[in-house]
């Protein structure tokens, strides 16, 4: 970066200098320091003092440093004047061959330079150091920067059991964080274990409150573990919302704090039990457990733990997969008790002395601002009206006219539908959204497919015109209107049929998946399955190298054929009916093309995500190229 230093060096500690040839009308006659803003390339080529002051500073300070005449000579020819294209009038060797004896006078920074000159040491060890440290710091960027690359293959992109990720372990056991997840997670826990076991302070016999050590050492952990329960409290909240502030000032996606959510509330839940037993195991020691059980304050602290305790138990997977809407209402209800009895018990114990009360208004402030946030967003949509096209057995599109947002890629919205369910108005769901104007061509408009099962050797690139019922033929006029395409699933998305005038109500847009990274590859890989193509549609006009990858069932080929007009705006593109995506083939295939840094994003069923998961770590250790991943997936 700066090398020769030394020459360098030397002409930054003179760069400011006024010359004879600088344009002193542009400083309204006067002369002082920072003149260089004045002086133009031009003038220092043909300056004989300028020339001869760097000469001689070069010469003199890069002979300790034993660099190479051609080095200097080099470097004279592309720096001096401070424009490559203009070339100073003697060249380096020339330069020092004009000079007859050598300088002794120093150069002030506030004079004229108008002499060969001396540069003052100060100056040019200044001027050396900086530019030494700066290009220090930039080679320290640059390295951890490619570091941070090639350890993605190793640590940010693989999962820590098998190919287990977005896919349940088995038996529902649980997901599977990826292996730098891993770490963060373990590193809270020991933070939390440390936390809880060190900075003890005893001073029994001299304690008035403990009659040993053992219950004074107690005391202290009882108190200290509710403190970091209610301390965990905001963050359990806060990871779990829609409009968590973090996920704006980071680049982890929603997926990535659902998960901290849960561990976290892992350790809530350790550091509740922990404080409730080591608090009913020293009162017994004491002798006051049967006078403290029946306080108001021990049984409202009673009621959060065992809130608590049901929480853990009913949000196993399990029970998630069995019926989301009930869980995420208990889930609620319990809640409600967990910051209730927390409030009672400290409220009740402690009349607001000790400010334990602020953890929980923070948690309650997270929520409603949480909250809050959604009814804003969706009072800025406004009341909708969406039109319902059944495209095949078990798929809808919902459009909705009007609606503009930014066609940016890795975002979802949630979309009520109050009257589908009218027992459940706040049932909602999330989808990827598309444009609808992508689904348009200038020629057509979006049209309805016939329901009836798609041929079974349907091929998007060979099929003969696939028979639809086809509005009124209009002009594209408007970019504005969303499109959603939804699988009809338990909930209210089953009993979406044909509309044209459905009440909907929407939430977003949000992010799902940080695509900044992805979008400075030279290449980008989609990959989908089913209905995952929504998520990638978004995609394929923010790269200039876009190859889309797509399988779907058969059951699922009516998609296919509602998407036929964007499909074919698309240049390469692989779309298999009833046929699964060979992952590695597809990463050895860009390999081999030549690409040197590949954006894949991956947008479908649990397992696909999985294999692409794993396929692009095993790729990215090869390091025939770098990869950079990312997965939208609706896996909390």
């Amino acid at each position: 970066m700066y090398n020769p230093n030394c020459a360098f060096a030397c002409r930054g500690a003179i760069a400011s200098a006024m010359l004879s040839c600088s344009d002193m009308a542009a400083m309204g006659g006067m002369t002082h320091h920072g003149g260089s803003a004045m002086t133009t390339a031009e003038c220092r080529a043909n300056d004989t003092s300028f020339l001869t002051t760097l000469a001689w500073c070069m010469s003199s300070t890069c002979a300790e440093y034993k660099v190479e005449t051609w080095k200097l000579e080099k470097y004279w020819l592309d720096k001096t004047t401070g424009e490559p294209e203009v070339m100073p009038k003697w060249g380096y060797t020339e330069t020092l061959g004009k000079i007859k004896e050598a300088p002794k006078a120093e150069w002030n920074e506030e004079d004229t330079l108008n002499f060969t000159a001396l540069v003052a040491h100060e100056a040019w060890d200044t001027q050396r150091l900086t530019m030494a440290n700066f290009e220090l710091a930039e080679t320290l960027h640059s390295r951890y920067g490619i570091i941070t690359l090639k350890i993605k293959p190793y640590i940010i992109y693989p999962s820590l059991i098998g190919t287990y990720n977005v896919r349940p372990l088995p038996y529902l056991s649980g997901n599977a964080p990826a292996v730098g997840q891993t770490i963060f997670i373990v590193l809270l826990l020991i933070l939390n274990v440390a936390f809880m076991s060190i900075g003890y302070r005893t001073s029994y016999p001299s304690n008035a409150w403990f009659s040993s050590t053992w219950q004074e050492r107690m005391g202290y952990v009882t108190n200290r573990t509710g403190v970091l329960a209610f301390a965990l409290a905001p963050l359990v909240i806060l990871f779990s919302g829609r409009n968590n502030i973090l996920l704006w000032l980071t680049n982890w996606s929603h997926s990535t704090y659902m998960l901290l959510h849960r561990w976290v509330a892992r350790l809530f839940a350790l550091q509740v039990i922990v404080h409730s037993i080591t608090e009913l195991v020293l009162y017994q020691n004491k002798g006051e457990y049967e006078i403290e059980l029946k306080q108001p304050y021990w049984i409202w602290g009673a009621v959060a733990t065992a809130a608590t305790c049901i929480m853990l138990i009913a949000s196993h997977l399990y029970f998630r997969h069995a019926s989301y809407e009930v869980f995420l209402i208990i889930h609620i209800v319990l809640a409600v008790f967990v910051i209730a009895g927390s409030w009672y018990h400290v409220e009740l114990l402690f009349t607001r002395k000790w400010g334990y009360e602020l953890w929980l208004y923070a948690a309650c402030a997270v929520w409603f601002f949480d909250r809050l946030i959604r009814v804003l967003r969706i009072a800025k949509v406004g009341i909708r009206r969406a039109n319902v096209t059944e495209i095949g057995p078990g798929y809808a599109r919902v459009d909705l006219e009007s609606v503009r947002w930014a066609i940016t890629p890795g975002y979802h919205a949630y979309a009520y539908f109050p009257t589908l369910a009218p027992l459940k108005p706040w049932e909602n769901h999330p989808f990827s959204i598309i444009p609808t104007s992508m689904l348009r061509s200038r020629n057509r408009s979006i049209v309805g497919l016939d329901s009836g099962r798609p041929s079974e050797d349907h091929d998007v690139e060979k099929s003969k015109p696939i028979s639809a019922t086809t509005a009124p033929v209009q002009v594209l006029t408007t970019t504005a209107g969303i499109s959603v395409y939804i699988k009809k699933s338990k909930g209210a998305t089953r009993l979406l049929k044909n509309h044209e005038n459905l009440l909907t109500l929407l939430d977003g847009p949000y992010p799902s998946t940080p695509c900044g990274a992805v979008l400075k590859c030279d290449r980008l890989l989609l990959i989908g399955g089913g209905i995952g193509i929504t998520g990638l549609l978004s995609w394929v006009n923010c790269h200039l190298n876009v190859k889309l990858c797509w399988s779907v069932k058969q059951t699922a080929a009516c998609v296919v054929r509602d998407l036929d007009s964007v499909l074919t705006g698309i240049a390469e593109k692989d779309v298999r009916i009833g046929q699964r995506l060979d992952i590695h083939t597809l990463l050895e295939e860009e390999i081999q093309a030549g690409w040197k840094k590949i954006g894949v994003v991956v947008c479908g069923p649990g397992g696909l995500c999985d294999d692409t998961r794993a396929a692009v770590s095993k790729a990215g250790r090869q390091r025939k190229a770098v990869f950079e991943l990312e997965v939208d997936a609706f896996s909390w």
